[in-house]
Formats: C-alpha cells, structure tokens, sequence
C-alpha cells in the first residue's frame, strides 16, 4: 500500500499537485502518473507543493525534474513550493537544482527569491562536521593562506 497520497487542485491558469507521505522507488509511479495528470490538464503552469511530502529519494525527484523539461520543452512550466530543508539539500546532492524551479527563499536567507527559479544558490551548502577529516583540511587551508 503506498504511503503517499496526490491531491490535484485544478484552476484557470495553473494546476496545484500536493503530494503527502513519503517518496521512494516504491511510491514514485504515483508520483509520475499524478505529474503527467497535471501535466495533461494543458494549464500554463503546474505547481507542485511537497510541502507535506516527508520523505523524498532520487527516484521522485528525477520524476520532477522530467515533468520540469517536459513542460519546458512546451511552454509551460513547473515550479515547486514548499521543499523541506532536508529536500532542499538532497537537490543539491544530486546535481538537480539547476532543474528544477523552487520557490521560496532557502534557509539561512540565501538563494533565489520566489518565482526566480533557484540554481545552485538556492540549495543551502552543507557544513562539516566539527573533527571531520574536510573540516580539519578546510581549517588548515584557510590557515595557510593568511600567511
């Protein structure tokens, strides 16, 4: 039994697909069916809010990003609201900001603001841990160029 569900909110101009439970390999057909729906209603713009969605893998954010080229690639667009902070990185991860169209600003105030798609910016960095081996590498750097 799949663990997510998809609401599609159609309007005029846009259509709303809110998606809530948890994305992985086992629920990702949902997540394409529900996307190509949206998609199907032909509205300008599909807005995707994963605002409920707690837990997405790679599998449904590729599912996104294929939405994003297909209406791209037709005029349209798809933008997504409400990605959680841990989302958030998980596009940085694996190379898909610059794919997708988040709005909203990314914690710690950087990043694109709302409408302006994202990119890399819009993903926060991570930091490493304190006594990690990159850190001690980071701090020895930086150390070496004030010299």
């Amino acid at each position: 039994m799949p663990q997510l569900n998809a609401a599609l909110v159609p309007a005029p101009d846009q259509v709303v697909v809110r998606f809530t439970g948890e994305v992985d390999l086992s629920t990702v057909s949902l997540v394409a069916d529900a996307l190509t729906q949206a998609a199907g209603l032909g509205t300008r713009q599909v807005v995707v809010d994963i605002a409920a969605a707690r837990f997405w893998d790679c599998s449904g954010l590729h599912a996104l990003a294929d939405c994003t080229r297909e209406l791209s690639a037709a005029g349209r667009a798809c933008r997504i609201v409400g990605a959680l902070p841990a989302t958030r990185r998980l596009i940085g991860m694996a190379n898909l900001a610059d794919r997708l169209q988040l709005d909203g600003i990314a914690p710690g105030g950087t990043g694109a603001a709302a409408g302006h798609g994202g990119g890399r910016d819009s993903v926060p960095a991570r930091r490493p841990v304190r006594g990690h081996a990159a850190a001690r590498r980071n701090a020895l750097a930086t150390a070496g160029r004030g010299r």
